[in-house]
């Protein structure tokens, strides 16, 4: 169990609602529909209504100093079985790029796999007081895109399995564009209510338990809970 899953969540019971297109930069296909996971009819598009608000106001902001410039949603609902079949995938693309036998790894490398696979990729829990974010309808991860239509260079792929996912890797390295537009990112959703995933610069979270634990952690004081839980269709 990871420290964020011991946060009570107080359901509010708010719907998903769509992320428009029009108004945000989406992949077509989805990146884990051209896999096969198995989202049977519903949208990977959706969030919670008040999350939709929050990301129209954190694109609000980013367009006040880069006009044309907007936020591309990569992933946000994520249904239980969709969150198994990527841990699933993420475990075999590993063992393929380590070119090691599926059949015949040890208990340890299993282990091993197993803790870099879930260095980005949450338990595909069903329990309900332990839901994966994206199944909350409040997590989104995401990038951006400028005036031009194109995907700003951040340093890594979203997903990426690397130390270069850290929100800090280039900090202090030369290649400065890349700090520079992460810290762009993280700025423009944590004014609009946002929290950023420790260890991941693309994903951010609202209302649900990661984002009630990292308010709690900036602010010794405070005792919020969750108002998302997963979301039960």
């Amino acid at each position: 169990m990871k420290p964020y899953q011991k946060i009570p969540i107080l359901e509010c019971g708010e719907p998903l609602v769509s992320i428009p297109g029009k108004q945000f930069a989406l992949l077509s296909p989805h990146p884990y529909e051209k896999l096969g996971a198995p989202y049977e009819g519903t949208s990977p598009y959706r969030v919670r209504q008040s999350v939709l608000r929050a990301l129209i106001a954190a694109q609000a902001r980013l367009q006040q100093q880069y006009p044309g410039w907007r936020l591309q949603i990569f992933d946000a609902y994520r249904p239980v079985a969709v969150q198994q079949f990527m841990v699933d995938y993420t475990f075999a693309e590993v063992v393929r790029q380590q070119q090691l036998n599926p059949v015949e790894l040890s208990e340890d490398q299993q282990q091993e796999i197993w803790h870099q696979v879930y260095q980005i990729w949450a338990v595909p829990s069903p329990e309900l007081a332990t839901p994966p974010p994206h199944s909350t309808g409040g997590a989104v991860d995401l990038t951006l895109v400028n005036d031009q239509g194109q995907t700003v260079d951040m340093g890594s792929a979203i997903d990426e399995l690397s130390p270069r996912s850290h929100p800090d890797y280039y900090a202090s390295k030369l290649e400065a564009p890349y700090h520079y537009h992460r810290r762009l990112l993280w700025h423009v959703m944590s004014s609009s209510g946002f929290q950023r995933h420790p260890g991941e610069w693309w994903h951010f979270s609202f209302g649900d338990q990661m984002w009630a634990w990292l308010c709690n952690q900036n602010n010794s004081t405070a005792t919020v809970k969750a108002r998302y839980g997963r979301v039960i269709s």
